[in-house]
């Protein structure tokens, strides 16, 4: 897990890592630094600005009342 890591940072862990494991990059993922990220060479990505701002839903059951 490459995390909070800039891509040259990253890129330097890949070279060190050097295809001993698999590598994912976490943190700072954005849509904006998606393709630099990809570019290094890491083979999974984890993005939480994906559900960071997704909006709230409701779905409990605590609101039901019985059908009179």
């Amino acid at each position: 897990m490459l995390d909070n890591m800039t891509p040259e940072e990253m890129k330097q862990a890949i070279e060190i890592i050097d295809g001993r494991a698999e590598t994912e990059c976490s943190g700072n993922v954005t849509k904006e630094n998606i393709s630099r990220v990809t570019a290094v060479g890491v083979d999974y990505i984890s993005s939480g600005a994906l559900t960071h701002s997704a909006p709230i839903l409701d779905i409990s059951l605590k609101n039901l009342h019985a059908i009179e």
